[in-house]
């Protein structure tokens, strides 16, 4: 659909720095967001599949 970026890059980069001391890739948010888009799509047919029109928290899972 988009290859929009969905995560605030710079605070990925800060956590894994933090986290490990490493680098981070610029290719790294956007195969983090299609991931995130994966979840997303599966999410909204839980919901849909729920009878809902709000995407929740135990759609992710």
């Amino acid at each position: 659909m988009s290859d929009e970026t969905l995560i605030v890059v710079a605070k990925l980069k800060k956590y894994i720095k933090e986290k490990s001391g490493m680098n981070t890739a610029g290719t790294v948010a956007s195969a983090l967001s299609e991931k995130i888009r994966a979840l997303c799509d599966e999410a909204v047919e839980s919901a849909r599949s729920d009878g809902r029109k709000t995407v929740m928290d135990r759609d992710f899972g």
